[in-house]
């Protein structure tokens, strides 16, 4: 069953034709989740475009077997659309990949924040460049192996969190526009477990049914944020001073782009009595400020870029409580939003989380229930 439940007049996708006069642009990465999406609407009798996007340079050092979109990834992609019996194009997103996702990933790491490049990707390429090909060729929604769900209510379509807890990819899609909802979907979100998926590309007798899903951010290998940091910005790994909350020096380090906020492990500070955590860093000065455990508690985020996915307007309010995620990994916890215009707000965290950092998204949830109500980027205020 798709995620929705249509109106009997309605196809699958929620569209008013019949499968095979919907064009439906499929985003394919070339992993098992976006080629069950693409078989199966295939056999439904959509007519169906597997798009996929080249998105750096194969034969570069960044690039790596396995990755997201990698020289193999391709190839997988292409020999689903053939198994399948639809058409598929390779884009070169390479030039934009670079500008819109991996030169401010770099620059962010830089300025002392934590980025979510998965996140930019989303928005400034799958969902904007990519969504606007598949206007381009005609076709009536794109589609996507991403984890979430896309419901029908009262004010048109909202996003919710996948059935699978454990695969939700709400985190990363919380910028996602009420008019790009309008004709994204979703396929995979109402399923139970990432087995299903993998039963149903077993029965299409798809070739990637059984490959491994992929960990790391695509451009960066073994999750060695440093290294590609490095290449890309020569000279970004000067060393400088560890600082204690008082500005005392404890210690030396390579580099201010090696270390995140919460880190405790890898600071070659031993001898000391209480474990030090990393609270801040300082780029301007390059240091690496440490402090006890409790210093890193937070209750008060500022948050910008917000895109707002509430029936209302998000200044229709002086408050909205809700749940927030300040870390893909973590559950919503309960706050209260107050905003400051209609791309900034001060969030409130009832109960103190530790390890807020600059960089990373403040994603917002409904209080009950699976919607999500969009979400905004941290930062320093």
């Amino acid at each position: 069953m798709p995620l929705d439940t249509p109106p009997s007049e309605l196809n699958s996708l929620g569209l008013p034709k019949a499968p095979a006069d919907t064009r439906v642009v499929v985003a394919m990465s070339g992993g098992v989740d976006s080629s069950v999406v693409a078989a199966q609407l295939a056999e439904e009798g959509y007519d169906v475009v597997g798009v996929t996007l080249q998105l750096y340079d194969h034969g570069a050092a960044l690039a790596k077997k396995g990755a997201c979109c990698a020289g193999r990834d391709i190839h997988d992609a292409r020999r689903v659309a053939e198994e399948m019996g639809f058409p598929h194009y390779v884009l070169d997103y390479e030039n934009t990949f670079r500008e819109a996702v991996i030169d401010e990933f770099a620059d962010s790491y830089l300025a002392g924040a934590t980025p979510v490049p998965c996140i930019r990707c989303n928005e400034r390429v799958k969902f904007k460049d990519l969504l606007e090909t598949a206007k381009d060729l005609d076709a009536d929604c794109m589609a996507t192996g991403h984890y979430i769900q896309r419901k029908m209510g009262p004010a048109g379509p909202e996003l919710h969190s996948a059935a699978d807890a454990a695969r939700d990819q709400s985190y990363f899609l919380f910028s996602t526009t009420p008019e790009q909802l309008d004709y994204l979907r979703f396929p995979l979100g109402h399923l139970a477990s990432k087995a299903e998926t993998r039963a149903l590309a077993a029965r299409y007798g798809l070739s990637v049914a059984d490959k491994p899903d992929s960990q790391d951010i695509c451009f960066v290998p073994n999750g060695d944020y440093a290294a590609v940091i490095e290449k890309l910005r020569p000279g970004a790994g000067e060393p400088g001073d560890i600082v204690d909350m008082e500005g005392r020096v404890l210690g030396r380090h390579t580099g201010v782009i090696h270390y995140t906020i919460g880190q405790r492990r890898g600071l070659g500070l031993g001898g000391l009595a209480d474990p030090l955590y990393v609270v801040k860093l300082d780029p301007d000065t390059r240091r690496v400020i440490v402090g006890p455990k409790d210093a890193l508690s937070t209750r008060t985020i500022p948050v910008r870029e917000i895109n707002w996915l509430g029936d209302t307007p998000f200044t229709s309010q002086r408050e909205w409580h809700l749940g927030v995620k300040i870390r893909s990994t973590r559950p919503p916890r309960e706050a209260i939003l107050r905003p400051l215009s209609e791309t900034e707000a001060e969030v409130e965290l009832l109960t103190p989380e530790q390890g807020v950092s600059p960089g990373q998204a403040c994603v917002f949830y409904a209080s009950e229930g699976s919607r999500i109500f969009g979400g905004g980027w941290i930062w320093r205020g």
